[in-house]
């Protein structure tokens, strides 16, 4: 287990003793064997300051830096002196090697205990001696620790009172701990809370305490009875983000309350939860809104939606998957695109749009940078031509699963003069050939381009917010992504994937891919 553990951290000065002058350059290579015959070398590291010598660990990476701690006594001092970010395998075992880890790492601040569901984690004891000698922790993270228990947390938030930052998730303390670190942490600014399941029964409620002044952050993900933490979100009233993602109950009152006094919240995230046109409603009040997140909630509308609007005109990121129910679309959208016209960030999934909506928004958010459009059939060529031609301050560009064409890839050619990326996925009608048209056409242009058969399509609303992993290769200046998923097998692209051993070496010259983007295989000739 030492061994398994050294090999995690870097080695422990308590385990291993360490040579000085162990790291020793000689000023000629040719005479190097002879010196080492002769007597010591010279150590011209022994110059350089303690802090320019951190400086340059900061620089490798772990493995690196945790080699260059062996290589003398000095090192393995300035290594653990410097490090302010440690992650620990949280197991039990690790409760006898405490003491002697955060000997050496004694200005950590910011400390990540993670423990696999299938092993035993660390106690409350680990976690009081870990807040004695961390003096300096500002930032916690405990994953899948168990054994840690109500007096465990309270323990280590009297010692750990210069707490700015705690996420917890899959841990067995519920209600009692949570207050008493809101209690003693008066300088917490962010709390993240996944999965506790001591909150199932409801019977206690967080209550703001002293953090109440300084509580910035409040993330609550995956929660059976969110509800007992209403008065901590309610008093709040520094609160600027809000994330409530998928935790059970009816959150719409819990809105409300909070909607009518916090005069800072501006970015809101609400996922999968049973909150309706009340809620958002509510949020609406909260006038400096800059950032929303609408995602899968069936009871939303419209109607809440264009209450938002009129009231939060400083918005400029809204993301709305709509699960294509169809509550969300036109009536909405025209609303945010009037009131609105500092939008950035525009991402729509599932949602039914036409040329009405993205018209208006085009011609009215002269600002929006970021675009996407996932898993609408009513997205065709005449509304990204309309995009292409008013949205002049346009970078980035999304089209996925909808019903566009090469006349659609086109436009973009001719239009959007900042654009520097576009993605295209499952779009059966979109060809090959009019992508490589296209980064010719634009050179500095990244195109992420999905080429696939008619049949292999699906824009389901399940699929539309995957990731596809891809292959960049440089062309004509520019560069496109092939996504690995269902692609073009037959013709001039078979061959030639076969060829070059499907991009294994990921260096094509422009000359070849020239040749091959020229041939009568409109469709299958140009990747």
């Amino acid at each position: 287990m030492a061994r398994l553990f050294t090999h995690q951290m870097g080695q422990s000065s308590s385990t291993v003793s360490y040579p000085t002058n162990q790291f020793l350059i000689s000023p000629e290579p040719s005479d190097f064997t002879d010196e080492i015959k002769n007597g010591p070398l010279t150590d011209f590291t022994e110059g350089i300051p303690d802090d320019c010598l951190a400086c340059i660990f900061q620089l490798l990476n772990a493995s690196d830096r945790k080699r260059s701690s062996l290589v003398c006594k000095r090192w393995l001092r300035v290594d653990g002196q410097s490090r302010r970010r440690l992650s620990l395998n949280a197991q039990s075992e690790i409760t006898s090697y405490v003491p002697s880890i955060f000997t050496r790492f004694d200005s950590v601040a910011k400390l990540s205990l993670r423990c696999d569901r299938k092993c035993l984690s660390l106690n409350d004891d680990a976690l009081l001696m870990i807040s004695i000698q961390c003096e300096s922790l500002t930032r916690l993270k405990l994953r899948g620790c168990r054994e840690v228990t109500e007096q465990g947390i309270a323990d280590f938030a009297k010692n750990c009172k210069n707490l700015t930052k705690f996420s917890c998730g899959s841990c067995n303390f519920g209600a009692k701990g949570i207050n008493m670190l809101l209690k003693y942490c008066i300088k917490l600014e962010e709390l993240t809370i996944k999965r506790l399941r001591s909150f199932n029964n409801g019977n206690d409620l967080i209550v703001p305490g002293a953090a109440a002044l300084s509580l910035k952050s409040i993330c609550l993900k995956e929660l059976v009875n969110g509800q007992c933490f209403e008065p901590l979100v309610v008093e709040c009233k520094m609160l600027k983000t809000l994330k409530l993602i998928r935790c059970l109950g009816d959150w719409d009152n819990v809105l409300v309350k909070m909607g009518n006094g916090n005069g800072f919240l501006s970015d809101v995230h609400l996922e999968r939860l049973q909150v309706s046109d009340i809620g958002l409603g509510a949020i609406s009040k909260c006038v400096n809104i800059d950032s929303l997140h609408i995602v899968k909630n069936p009871e939303c509308s419209n109607l809440g939606l264009v209450s938002v609007a009129e009231n939060c005109k400083k918005l400029k990121k809204l993301h709305i998957d709509g699960w294509k129910i169809n509550r969300i679309g036109d009536e909405g959208l025209m609303a945010v695109a009037k009131q609105c016209p500092d939008l950035q960030e525009l991402v729509l999934i599932g949602v039914h749009v036409t040329h009405f909506s993205m018209a208006a928004i085009a011609s009215n958010c002269r600002r929006l940078e970021r675009l996407a459009l996932c898993g609408s059939g009513a997205i065709g060529d005449a509304e990204i031509a309309c995009i292409a031609a008013k949205c002049v301050e346009l970078k980035k560009l999304c089209i996925k699963g909808c019903a566009i064409s090469d006349i659609a890839i086109e436009a973009l050619a001719w239009g959007c003069p900042n654009l520097v990326k576009v993605k295209v996925k499952k779009c059966r009608g979109v060809s090959s050939e009019v992508v490589d048209w296209l980064l010719r056409r634009k050179g500095s242009l990244v195109v992420s381009f999905d080429a696939i058969e008619s049949e292999g399509l699906d824009a389901s609303g399940s699929d539309v917010g995957g990731q596809e992993s891809g292959v960049e290769f440089p062309v004509m200046g520019g560069q496109v992504v092939v996504g690995d998923g269902p692609s073009i097998s037959t013709g001039r692209l078979a061959q030639f994937r076969a060829k070059m051993g499907l991009f294994a070496s990921r260096n094509l010259v422009h000359s070849a891919f020239h040749r091959s983007s020229n041939h009568g295989d409109s469709s299958k000739s140009n990747l």
